[in-house]
């Protein structure tokens, strides 16, 4: 009887070791793949669009009008000539990246690592939708008005999908490193320059 029950106890704390063991691993495996869809489909994709909206914008900047701080500063105004190039780089470069930006903010927002959204992502989305009556006022031909009566975050933006983006790397690679013992490792990925 003795011999029975003792077996019976070690095959529950065998049963139990087993379930906790895969249920860590459950947990692990679902903590890394939110890390993993957090960081492309929004704060991957997010600050790639930032990041190359900024640098469009210092481009367009160092052509036209470098000296003045603001591209509309009134003294002297820009030249029609600028405000035509402003026109081009608002609808052909900016808006669609800003589209894009929105997009993803407000196609993935469940992905956040905030229970609210960040007042940044709602400035930027704020700011795209703004322009939209600026822009059907130029394809009338009317171009009276110029900006978004909305500013652009750029500075918190930036920082803010910078510093998510740097924290979820951080948590991703804990979570590839965290792997217990025998558990199997993913391939790295080879540079295409690099393959067979």
């Amino acid at each position: 009887m003795v011999t029975v029950s003792v077996s019976i106890l070690v095959a529950l704390g065998g049963y139990l070791a087993t379930y906790a063991y895969s249920l860590r691993l459950a947990q692990r495996k679902d903590r890394l793949e939110r890390v993993n869809n957090q960081l492309s489909d929004f704060y991957g994709p997010l600050l790639a669009l930032i990041t190359a909206g900024h640098s469009s914008w210092l481009a367009f900047r160092k052509r036209y009008r470098s000296r003045k701080p603001f591209f509309w500063e009134s003294d002297p105004p820009p030249t029609p000539e600028e405000a035509a190039a402003w026109r081009l780089w608002m609808t052909e470069v900016f808006m669609p990246l800003n589209l894009a930006m929105v997009d993803v903010i407000t196609h993935h927002a469940d992905l956040l690592e905030e229970s609210e959204m960040p007042q940044c992502l709602l400035d930027a989305c704020a700011h795209v939708e703004a322009y939209r009556p600026v822009l059907k006022r130029w394809e009338a031909g009317d171009f009276s008005e110029n900006t978004s009566l909305i500013s652009f975050p750029s500075e918190e933006l930036l920082r803010y999908v910078e510093e998510a983006f740097v924290r979820l790397k951080k948590r991703q690679s804990k979570l590839f490193g965290d792997r217990p013992a025998g558990a199997a490792v993913a391939p790295e990925r080879l540079h295409p320059s690099e393959s067979s």
